[in-house]
């Protein structure tokens, strides 16, 4: 998989030497989890790696619906990533929303409370114009890289390789739950629960739309909502 091995794979493999890394250092609970971090002291600058950096983690995405469309229908379509049902999809995002947060509130605190997940800080971007555009721009590129790959490309490829559905499944969970172990293990048990809901809504439904939706609006929250920043910490980006 080697759309994966420039992507979310190798994001995985970061979190686990970085959650090793912590637990070698001290008590997890008194360590941090830094999400969309300054790159250059310089505000321009800082600008332009930000913009770069989410530019080019949605190259894998493309690749994926560059394979994708090669084996036939459009993958677009395939997937249901369209503007087909547009209120529709956005209604089921807000849903889906509103499902999965509090079960996030809830894992995040639990892993807090008993030791096992660092402080996650989703948003140590200097202050600038351009802050909370960027966060924004940062919280749809997780949305889309994340949907697209864990669910619309692997859901479509792995069943061509003999994987059993439920198989398919669980490991897309523990994949998705792998590259968050930079936070922790609260935030690794949240996304493995996620992805196994947003692969069942999936393989009900064949339509990615309210998966992106629904994770790029939770990301928003925890990067620009100061209220609960301490809370709901972006547990979804990578």
């Amino acid at each position: 998989m080697l759309v994966l091995g420039v992507s979310l794979g190798q994001s995985a493999v970061y979190a686990v030497v970085s959650l090793l890394n912590k637990l070698t250092t001290g008590p997890l609970a008194e360590q941090e989890a830094r999400i969309n971090v300054s790159q250059s002291e310089r505000q321009y600058f800082d600008l332009t790696y930000q913009l770069l950096g989410i530019g080019f983690a949605l190259v894998p995405v493309l690749l994926a619906l560059y394979f994708l469309s090669a084996s036939g229908r459009g993958a677009l379509r395939r997937m249901g990533l369209d503007l087909s049902r547009p209120w529709r999809d956005l209604g089921v995002g807000i849903g889906l929303l509103a499902l999965i947060g509090l079960p996030t509130l809830g894992m995040y605190a639990a892993g807090s409370a008993l030791g096992l997940t660092a402080k996650v800080v989703p948003n140590a971007l200097n202050t600038y114009w351009w802050t909370v555009p960027v966060l924004i721009l940062a919280a749809i590129k997780n949305g889309l890289l994340e949907e697209i790959l864990m669910v619309g490309y692997l859901m479509d490829r792995l069943p061509r390789f003999g994987w059993p559905m439920v198989t398919v499944v669980l490991s897309t969970a523990l994949l998705r739950g792998s590259y968050h172990l930079y936070q922790g293990i609260g935030p690794f048990i949240g996304n493995v629960l996620l992805g196994i809901l947003f692969s069942l809504f999936y393989l009900k439904y064949r339509r990615v739309m309210p998966l992106v939706i629904a994770h790029s609006l939770i990301d928003i929250v925890g990067f620009l909502a100061p209220a609960v920043l301490t809370i709901l910490p972006g547990l979804f980006a990578r």
